[in-house]
């Protein structure tokens, strides 16, 4: 099924300001002139863009394909099978464990005894803005953003990455543009807008554009970089907004943020109230609300808000931790290790970034310690070089967890946190799984990440197949 869309995103950066630079005002009045007919015409840019890249493009898929001659990891277990799957269409057909022969009509792939495992889902990416630098968001025309975000979201996927959540950008005719198979790119559940307060983490708002002129929308608002809002009514009407440009699951902002630079990590923004109410529309939307909070005091007020997503929650002290715990709140993190994790960070980001490193381990050991249900996403932003870390975040998880576990995370795991969308999910079928009926998105690997985690880090040499709704877009074999 196929949403239809908008415009919305998570801008937030580093460094200290130029905002009154003659680039930024006439980056200011070009998007200020920023039309829906300019929208479609950059993503036109960013599918022309896709159609000649080439090795990511899907083949037409056959009615009937098998895989044969596998060592299956279906996402949850612990060991390998040796089977062989059929494939029709875009599911998984069946499970065969007595190689029988294959039906007439079916295209084979002989897999040579290498391990099949479902593809990997991030569930904390932004697909517009991952590989985009701050300083070309706020200086260059939409469309070669948008041709820009075209090629990562084909990197991602050669990656292995076959399904992402989107937390903040406009990312809604994206995601259209890839499910209608005029770009090559992840399956894509979308939260449109970072919804925050005024000085909230996302309000990017350059000094000239401060004291709100009216209902004036700001820069990164009309691109689609924030939702600001400081009444409980305005809160409201933005989340209704997302979900009714399509979003599966509404992001909403708790407290600073690392990459906000007047945004410190202690401040707070929504009041346990607005929380509830934002938690409350989702609900009837049949659909959740998640939320950024980083520090303890945040992490607290998101769990009486009832609130049933935590994204970081990195300075949570334990007796928080256990609260989490106790009340069955999903925690969507990411295992930030050293600055190469955050390369992109600049000025006041560099030294919050610093703060994250140093409680990572705890937090982990929290995690642990009272069974938090976690799930793992990397949040990697502004920069093309820093994006292909996304493998690199996954095995971080290693530090912790067994290698099956680590794959676990990034499949069945994370999922699970993705069916919270419930009547919202944009995709009706099994993700993270190779079971019958489950959708057919599929690696092959060359050799065990069961035995060696790292072989992850290195798709474009070990990963020999990618398949994402039964469709192949790398096959080496």
């Amino acid at each position: 099924m196929i949403k239809l869309g908008g415009r919305y995103q998570h801008l937030v950066h580093g460094a200290g300001c130029g905002c009154v630079s003659p680039e930024l005002q006439a980056a200011s009045r070009r998007l200020d002139a920023f039309s829906r007919r300019e929208f479609l015409a950059g993503l036109g840019a960013a599918a022309i863009s896709g159609m000649v890249s080439g090795p990511a493009f899907a083949q037409t898929p056959p009615s009937k394909t098998l895989l044969r001659q596998v060592r299956l990891f279906d996402g949850k277990s612990d060991a390998l099978q040796s089977v062989q799957i059929l494939i029709e269409d875009n599911r998984i057909a069946s499970i065969d464990t007595a190689n029988n022969a294959p039906p007439a009509d079916a295209t084979v792939i002989d897999c040579g005894d290498r391990v099949l495992m479902p593809g990997l889902i991030d569930a904390h990416w932004h697909a517009i803005f991952a590989a985009v630098p701050m300083q070309v968001l706020m200086t260059v025309d939409p469309g070669m953003i948008f041709t820009m975000s075209t090629a990562e979201a084909e990197r991602t996927l050669l990656r292995g990455f076959t399904t992402i959540r989107d937390l903040g950008g406009p990312a809604f005719s994206f995601k259209q543009a890839i499910d209608g198979g005029i770009i090559p790119g992840p399956r894509i559940f979308p939260s449109g807008a970072m919804i925050t307060t005024s000085g909230g983490h996302g309000d990017l708002r350059m000094p000239f554009e401060i004291p709100r002129d009216g209902d004036l929308l700001s820069l990164s608002e009309k691109f689609g970089g924030a939702s600001i809002v400081d009444d409980l009514g305005g809160l409201k009407r933005r989340v209704r907004e997302q979900l009714l440009l399509g979003a599966s699951q509404v992001k909403l902002v708790a407290g600073g943020g690392v990459s906000s630079p007047r945004s410190p990590l202690d401040m707070m923004t929504f009041s346990e109230d607005e929380l509830r109410e934002a938690v409350a529309v989702a609900r009837d939307w049949n659909t959740y609300v998640t939320v950024h909070a980083t520090s303890d005091a945040a992490v607290r007020r998101s769990v009486a808000a009832g609130v049933p997503c935590i994204e970081h929650g990195h300075l949570m002290t334990e007796d928080t931790a256990k609260l989490v715990a106790d009340n069955g709140i999903w925690l969507s993190t990411q295992p930030f290790l050293t600055i190469a994790d955050a390369a992109s960070q600049t000025g006041p980001g560099v030294e919050r970034a610093e703060e994250i490193f140093g409680y990572t381990p705890g937090m982990y050991g929290f995690i642990k310690k009272y069974g938090i249900k976690v799930a793992w996403g990397s949040d990697l932003l502004f920069s093309a070089e820093l994006a292909p870390r996304q493998n690199v975040m996954l095995t971080h998880l290693a530090n912790w967890y067994s290698n099956a576990e680590v794959l676990r995370a990034a499949t069945s795991v994370n999922a699970d946190l993705l069916a919270l969308s419930n009547l919202r999910n944009p995709y009706e079928g099994k993700l993270g799984v190779i079971e019958h009926g489950a959708f057919a998105d599929l690696l092959v690997v060359n050799g065990n990440p069961l035995d060696d985690i790292r072989l992850i880090e290195n798709p474009e040499q070990n990963l020999s197949v990618i398949m994402k709704d039964g469709k192949v877009y790398k096959n080496t074999l």
